[in-house]
């Protein structure tokens, strides 16, 4: 028999064993000795390479500051949503055609049609990045992240809020889409109110979401808080008001302004028509003007008492000077000038009660021409009221030299010149303040600011007494009257000019002051071309101004300082004092 060979066997020790760990543990060897390298002498260079790939610089949200009224009420605010961005190379490598399901969804949610998107993205071919939408809401931002499209990115925005949208729009203003004022006080303390954005070090996966927040280059700091000198609750009384008789009287348009005599702080300040800032597409210049501030309009009688505060101060009458009236007009130079009717022998505040065209032209030629504009240039007439408010009108008070006797007799009764409502209301402010002139704030004070005596205190104290007796029996501003208040008050009805003349279009004011023992505040209503029946100033004006000083007063707290007694006595006096006019009359 055969014996069975055996395998051949590879010996243990044998060249090639040796020669096959000699060259792995070269590999090895070579391998520590690059991975050692890497690691010490290309460290720097190589963590600089991937910190370039993977960091990034992402700014952090900061918000714009809020808009908040004298008791702390919101009235603007910075609400946080999100606008989608596109990574176009992202995009166009997964999605080619744009034709799943889930892009006809993203679609819908940022309000267009899967033509309109497919469009949308083939005018930006040569983009790498762009907006798709912004200022989503949270639900619609929910919905795209569930999409979990890939190149399709959420970021922080925030849009401007209005909680009280036409009711303050004309004073606060908008902002635009990036967050910027665009009109009214947001535009005027737009960098008080405009926050610093902050800066931080990120790092991103491959997708391009942060997974790592390194270190902050600069913290974020928000817009500084604006707290306006508004009231809300008299703004919304006075909104209200005003939007009422000028739909009533059928208008073309109106203002109203209150401004605290103590303080000179705006209470409230509306004009109409108005519109909602929280909208962009009602943002038309015609409704976004604010015209207490950028319309100016010959005053009418209304700067009649300020007429009486000049001859007061001049010394060429007194309170109880009296002024023959009669005939009831008055020739100056080619011009008659008339009253409604014939008045006959006024005192001082006779002219003012029955708002004596033929009076206060008197009392204008018995004055040389400095003493007679020296109550209207103290009163601030012919510059703006160093608000700040952009587009602010400094209204017209250009006296040339040498000017005639017929421009100086109508300047006495508000013609000739120009006022903002803004600029009328701080002038009534000064008659109540008793002569002091204060500037104008739209902001709320902490101090009041310091006056300065622009008049003297006994002729302007007068003249408000003379202008009570307009808004009692046999004045011509009696719907102004307010239950339980003394009120000092003027209309004024003056005619538009209109092609080198006058028409038949009128602004009606009614300024008034309240309460007369102890003011507090001052109020212009001003409505521009009433088309109805009633478009005197006592008619449309003064009505407005009752309703928004009675409420007003209440809520200010101002103890009432006319009792029942002493207002029956007033009337039956003044009545008493009509009907012996009247049998004058004829």
């Amino acid at each position: 028999m055969k014996k069975n060979r055996k395998p051949n066997q590879v010996p243990l020790c044998s060249i090639r064993f040796f020669l096959l760990c000699g060259v792995l543990s070269l590999g090895f060897i070579g391998l520590m000795g690059r991975a050692v390298y890497l690691q010490i002498d290309e460290s720097e260079a190589l963590n600089h390479q991937a910190d370039s790939r993977s960091i990034r610089t992402k700014g952090i949200t900061t918000y714009r500051g809020n808009i908040i009224d004298r008791n702390g009420v919101e009235l603007a605010s910075s609400v946080p949503l999100k606008s989608v961005w596109i990574d176009f190379p992202t995009v166009r490598k997964k999605y080619p055609l744009l034709d799943q399901d889930e892009w006809n969804r993203l679609a819908a949610i940022v309000e267009k049609s899967p033509v309109e998107l497919r469009r949308w993205f083939s005018k930006r071919k040569k983009r790498t990045i762009a907006r798709l939408g912004r200022h989503l809401d949270p639900q619609k931002a929910s919905l795209i992240a569930k999409l979990d499209l890939k190149g399709v990115k959420l970021v922080n925005e925030s849009r401007r809020y209005y909680p009280s949208a036409e009711i303050t729009a004309h004073l606060i203003g908008f902002t635009n889409v990036e967050d910027q004022g665009q009109e009214g006080l947001e535009k005027s303390y737009n960098n008080w109110l405009t926050g610093q954005q902050g800066a931080e070090k990120v790092l991103l996966d491959r997708r391009g979401q942060v997974i790592e927040k390194r270190d902050v280059i600069s913290e974020a700091k928000t817009g500084m808080e604006l707290q306006l000198s508004i009231d809300s609750r008299i703004q919304a009384i006075a909104y209200k008001a005003l939007k009422t008789a000028v739909l009533k009287h059928k208008a073309k348009a109106g203002a109203l302004v209150m401004i605290d005599i103590e303080t000179s702080e705006v209470l409230a300040l509306v004009s109409q028509p108005s519109y909602n800032p929280n909208r962009f597409d009602l943002r038309l210049p015609e409704l976004t003007r604010n015209r207490a501030f950028t319309d100016s309009f010959e005053p009418g009688s209304t700067a009649k008492p300020f007429t009486v505060t000049s001859a007061l101060e001049s010394g060429v009458v007194n309170a109880f000077t009296k002024i023959d009236t009669s005939p009831g007009r008055i020739k100056v130079g080619y011009k008659v000038i008339p009253d409604g009717t014939n008045h006959g022998v006024l005192d001082i505040g006779g002219i003012l009660q029955k708002s004596s065209n033929v009076g206060v032209t008197k009392l204008a030629m018995m004055m040389d021409d400095r003493d007679f504009l020296k109550a209207f240039y103290k009163v601030g007439f012919g510059v703006d009221t160093a608000s700040g408010f952009p587009g602010e009108s400094s209204g017209k008070f250009n006296i040339r030299p040498n000017w005639s006797k017929i421009e100086k007799a109508t300047l006495s009764y508000g013609y000739g010149f120009t006022v903002t409502p803004v600029q009328l209301a701080q002038a009534y402010a000064v008659l109540g303040a008793h002569g002091i002139k204060r500037p104008l704030s739209l902001v709320k004070l902490e101090q009041p600011s310091i006056g300065e005596r622009v008049l003297s205190q006994k002729a302007t104290s007068q003249v408000v007494s003379m202008m009570e007796t307009v808004v009692n029996e046999g004045g011509t501003g009696q719907k102004a009257s307010v239950k339980g208040y003394r009120i000092a008050g003027k209309t004024g009805t003056a005619r538009k000019a209109k092609g080198g003349g006058y028409g038949d279009e009128y602004t009606v004011f009614f300024a008034g002051i309240a309460p007369v023992s102890n003011p507090k505040i001052a109020m212009v209503v001003f409505v521009d071309e009433p088309g109805s029946e009633d478009y005197y100033g006592g008619q449309v004006a003064a009505p407005v101004f009752a309703k928004v000083a009675s409420d007003s007063l209440r809520l200010l707290n101002v103890k009432p300082d006319q009792n029942m007694e002493t207002q029956y006595r007033l009337t039956a006096k003044n009545k008493s004092q009509s009907e012996v006019e009247k049998a004058n009359n004829g």
